[in-house]
């Protein structure tokens, strides 16, 4: 596995590569503390593409608040041995100064209006901000055929196609399912913050998911009106349960706007604390069934 920090470096890499071969280059962009999800999106753009490249990159642009950025684990060594081992083609890890030599004050950003607004939008703000511009910058950097995203971030998923479609970039952008513990936990870098107590707690965020879905198909011909009732008793059950919740909400899938009379196709999504760590998950439902995200 090659290692590459330079970016000027990434990018003659891939312009090599399409040289010598025209197999399909798959990219993975991650933060790392690589785990079994990120491990799914590799085995994934190895399905799908004769070239996989993973980005590690801890990105600042997206971070609010400088305590979280400096808290936020760092793994290379054994992302490293854990990528090499996957069969990744190469590695991009690049400081901060290479990817933003301007520091602080980036002449541009990328904005991706409407879907990234509301829920992270709303509770994190600039944080898609930071996310469709290093996308943007990577894409540019590497130069993929296709990219790979989890679904358990579905609001950032749903960003980058829009940046994607919006501004024509020839990136096909694939989605994997949420990748989950034995508990149901979605797997997540952050998970190993929180203290064995919580550990035992935070399976309960996904429990309620399902059993908002659950509780959602009894009474198809009711939606979207039982949702809020649902959702008010979900709230009260992780509050006991020692959550405080940023949101918890029912979304159309398409575009996370409020659902009305004739959607079927939806998404449970949820924030919230635990200790002090910030989870979220999502769950999809659909009309008489719940699959998909989640």
């Amino acid at each position: 596995m090659r290692i590459v920090r330079d970016p000027s470096q990434v990018t003659a890499l891939s312009r090599e590569w399409r040289f010598r071969d025209t197999t399909t280059l798959a990219f993975v962009p991650t933060m790392g503390n690589l785990h079994e999800g990120h491990l799914a999106l590799v085995r994934h753009a190895r399905e799908r593409g004769g070239r996989v490249l993973v980005s590690i990159f801890v990105n600042p642009l997206q971070f609010e608040r400088p305590d979280d950025l400096e808290l936020y684990p760092r793994t290379l060594e054994e992302d490293i041995r854990k990528l090499a081992a996957a069969g990744v083609d190469a590695l991009f890890c690049p400081e901060a100064a290479a990817m933003y030599p301007s520091g602080s004050l980036i002449p541009a950003r990328v904005v991706v209006s409407g879907v990234s607004e509301a829920l992270e939008g709303e509770y994190r703000p600039g944080h898609f901000d930071g996310v469709a511009t290093v996308v943007a910058k990577l894409f540019n950097l590497v130069q993929p055929d296709l990219a790979v995203f989890g679904e358990k971030d579905f609001q950032q998923l749903l960003v980058i196609r829009a940046m994607v479609e919006a501004l024509d970039f020839p990136v096909v952008i694939d989605a994997v399912p949420t990748v989950r513990e034995s508990d149901g936990l979605a797997l997540s870098s952050r998970n190993g913050r929180l203290s064995p107590h919580d550990r035992q707690r935070a399976p309960e965020l996904y429990r309620c998911l399902r059993d908002a879905a659950e509780a959602c198909l009894l009474e198809p011909d009711q939606w979207p009106g039982i949702f809020p009732e649902v959702l008010a008793r979900m709230e009260h059950r992780l509050e006991k349960a020692g959550f405080r919740t940023d949101y918890l909400r029912i979304r159309r899938a398409r575009d996370l706007g409020e659902p009305v009379a004739g959607d079927h196709d939806l998404i449970i999504v949820v924030a919230a604390w635990l200790g002090g760590v910030r989870l979220i998950d999502n769950l999809r439902l659909r009309h008489g069934k719940f699959a998909g995200a989640g």
